[in-house]
C-alpha cells in the first residue's frame, strides 16, 4: 500500500500515548506529529510529518475562509459567535441550534436545504432532553450544520445554485478547495479528496502542509489584505466563543478557555486535530504555529489526541502550569476502576525531534 494510505507495518507513526496496568503497559496509542511555523519552517516532528492523512473536520476553519474573505460576514451581519458556528463540530445544545438557525435566518434558508442529514446532539442532555420529549433530530442538529450553512451562504452571496451545493464539482466546493490549498501551500492536484460523513467533500494532505494551513490561519502574514483580514476575523470568533466550536466539556472548548487567547484547536474524526499558536505567545518576535496530530487507531475515545496535544504545549512552554492543571482531565492522568482504585496510568510517551531548533531554544522570525 502507498503512503496515502496506513501501511500494514505503520512505519510512519510512532508510540505517543501509553496505557499501563500495574507495571506492565498494556496498550499502545501511535501517531504523527508536525509543527509548521507561519513561513513553512518545520519546527517539531515525532513520526512522519509527510504522512497523507484526511483533516476531517479539523478543516473546517479554512473551509470558512472564502465566505469571510469575499465579504459574506458583513453583508449577511454574521456575528463572531455564528462565524464560530461555521467552524464546529458542535454538541447539538440549544445554544448552538439556535445560532445556526440565526445564521439561517438572516440568509432565507432553513435546515431542509442541509445534506448533512440528521442525528441525535452529541450533547447528552440535549439527547436526553428530546427523547423525553420525543423529538426528532434535525439537520440542524447534525454537528456540521454551521459548515453546511456557511457553505449555502456562499453560494447565494456568488449567485449560484444550492441544489446539490456538496458536489465536488459545484463551484462553492472548488472555491473552498483552492483556499484551502493555498493555506497549505499546495496544488489543488496535490489535495486528496474523499466524502465526510456530513456528505461533504474532505481533504487530504501532508501532515506538514496540514500544520501550515493552521500556522498561517494564526499568522497570516504574506497573505493578501483581504484573507489575512478573514483569518484575523475566524480566530477572534472561535477564540471568543470556544463553546460554540465543540460544546460543554469537549476538549476543543476547554483548550481555548484555559489557554484564554493563545490557540485555537480544532478535532477532527479518526484522530485528527489541529491547534494554531497566535503569533507572539512564545516571544514578542515568534511567528505563529500550526500543530497536527493523526493517532494511528482513530482515537475513539479521544484521550490520546488531548494527552499528546497537551505534551506539545507544554514541552514548548506555551501553556502555564495553572492553564495545563484546568485541562488536568485531558492529559496524562490515573487508571482508576469502578471503585476508584488506581490501577495504572494513561501517560504520554512522545518525543519531539526539532530540526536545527533545541527544545528550549527561541523560535526566531524569518
Amino acid at each position: 500500500m502507498t503512503k496515502k494510505g496506513l501501511n500494514v507495518n505503520y512505519p510512519e507513526y510512532q508510540p505517543v500515548v501509553e496505557a499501563t496496568r500495574g507495571n506492565i503497559v498494556e496498550s499502545v496509542h501511535f501517531g504523527a506529529v508536525a509543527i509548521v511555523d507561519a513561513y513553512g519552517r518545520m519546527i517539531a516532528s515525532h513520526g512522519d510529518a509527510d504522512t497523507v492523512s484526511f483533516l476531517r473536520s479539523s478543516s473546517k476553519p479554512i473551509q470558512v475562509l472564502p465566505l469571510v474573505e469575499q465579504g459574506g460576514a458583513d453583508i449577511y451581519q454574521l456575528s463572531d459567535k455564528e462565524i464560530a458556528v461555521m467552524c464546529a463540530s458542535h454538541a447539538g445544545t440549544p445554544d448552538h441550534v439556535q445560532t445556526v438557525e440565526s445564521i439561517q435566518a438572516k440568509i432565507n434558508i432553513t435546515y431542509e436545504d442541509l445534506l448533512c442529514g440528521s442525528h441525535f446532539p452529541h450533547d447528552d442532555a440535549a439527547s436526553l432532553e428530546m427523547h423525553m420529549k420525543g423529538e426528532s433530530p434535525t439537520e440542524n442538529h447534525n454537528n456540521c450544520s454551521g459548515k453546511h450553512t456557511g457553505m449555502l451562504a456562499l453560494c447565494l452571496l456568488n449567485s449560484q445554485s444550492t441544489e446539490d451545493y456538496i458536489n465536488p464539482a459545484h463551484p462553492t466546493q472548488q472555491m473552498i478547495l483552492k483556499t484551502f490549498a493555498d493555506m497549505c501551500g499546495l496544488k489543488t492536484a496535490q489535495i486528496e479528496s474523499g466524502v465526510d460523513g456530513c456528505s461533504a467533500p474532505v481533504f487530504a494532505v501532508p501532515m506538514k502542509s496540514a500544520a501550515h494551513s493552521f500556522a498561517r490561519l494564526c499568522d497570516p502574514q504574506g497573505l493578501t489584505e483581504q484573507r489575512a483580514n478573514a483569518c484575523r476575523r475566524i480566530t477572534r470568533a472561535m477564540i471568543s466563543h470556544p463553546e460554540m466550536v465543540a460544546g460543554p466539556g469537549r476538549f476543543d472548548t476547554q483548550l481555548m478557555r484555559a489557554a484564554r487567547g493563545k490557540v485555537v484547536s480544532k478535532s477532527g474524526a479518526e484522530g485528527y486535530l489541529l491547534v494554531g499558536v497566535m503569533p507572539g505567545v512564545l516571544d514578542p518576535k515568534n511567528p505563529g504555529l500550526g500543530i497536527a496530530i493523526k493517532i494511528a487507531d482513530g482515537d475513539p475515545s479521544g484521550r490520546a489526541r488531548s494527552i499528546t496535544a497537551l505534551e506539545i504545549l507544554n514541552e514548548m512552554c506555551i501553556l502555564t502550569e495553572e492553564e495545563l492543571e484546568e485541562l488536568s482531565d485531558f492529559n496524562s492522568r490515573p487508571i482508576c476502576n469502578w471503585r476508584g482504585i488506581e490501577v495504572g496510568e494513561l501517560r504520554s510517551t512522545l518525543k519531539l525531534d526539532f530540526p536545527g531548533f533545541p527544545a528550549g531554544m527561541p523560535l526566531l522570525p524569518k
